[in-house]
Formats: structure tokens, sequence, C-alpha cells
């Protein structure tokens, strides 16, 4: 699928790292170090601008690495970026540990999925369908 993309940023556009990736990273689109205080959130551009098609949508979402060695996720995730929306792609981070975390020029910051999203027509009813779970809530499952 071909995907139109403006690049405002000092980087390459985002790759697939490996054949089976299904994201690819973004980089930070800053001209000097950002540092994140603990439970500190900042935007951070990436310098992307893009066309998807309708149907489609774009995913932001955490990078493991960064979350399992450093606390550092993606706020909304995992963010939406719609086939209408046509601003820069920013990406808002959070850092979940007690440690400042800098963030540097053209740091792999979080990873975009593309993503086809089917809409739905509503049909309003009086009951719905059974199941073997009915109105369990978290946790109803157990732990297995």
């Amino acid at each position: 699928m071909k995907v139109r993309i403006v690049n405002k940023s000092a980087f390459e556009v985002p790759q697939y790292a490996t054949p089976y990736s299904a994201g690819m990273d973004l980089r930070a689109n800053i001209s000097e170090p950002v540092t994140l205080g603990s439970l500190c959130r900042a935007m951070i551009p990436t310098g992307l601008f893009i066309e998807l098609p309708e149907g489609y949508e774009a995913q932001i979402r955490p990078r493991s690495g960064l979350a399992a060695k450093h606390g550092i996720s993606v706020t909304n995730s995992p963010g939406t970026i719609d086939a209408d929306y046509r601003g820069e792609i920013n990406v808002l981070l959070v850092n979940l540990s007690p440690d400042p975390f800098t963030i540097n020029p053209g740091e792999r910051i979080a990873q975009m999925v593309i993503s086809r999203h089917e809409k739905v027509e509503w049909e309003e009813v009086d009951v719905l369908g059974d199941t073997g779970r009915g109105a369990g809530g978290f946790g109803s499952t157990g732990r297995k």
C-alpha cells in the first residue's frame, strides 16, 4: 500500500526494521535534547505529515525497549491518526520512572502501525445476546 508522506525532519522516512515488523519507528525531530522528569510528559514532534486512505488509521504506540528499560510510554496509547488529519505527527511521551530521561535529536521514540478499520452502523435493541461471560467485568474470567 502506498501512503503519501511529507518529511520535514532531518531523518529518513520511517521504515520497517525487519521483514515481519508491524510498526515503523518514529524519531524525535528536535534540535536539542529534551529531558522528561519523573511523571512528566512532553509533546515531541516528528516532522512527518501523512495522507492515509479512507478506512485506515495510524496507531502510535510505545517502543517496548524504552518502556521496559526506562519507563517511557505514550500517554494516549495507542494514539490514533485519522485518515483526514494532515497536521504534523507528534508523540505525547510520559516518563513513568522515578528517574529523569533525556530524549536526543533523532532518537527512536515510538512506533507507528498502519491499520485498517471498519465503520459501524448501530442497531439499537432492547436486549443483547447471551454469552458464557455475560456482564462479567475486569478479572471475571480469573487467572489461569
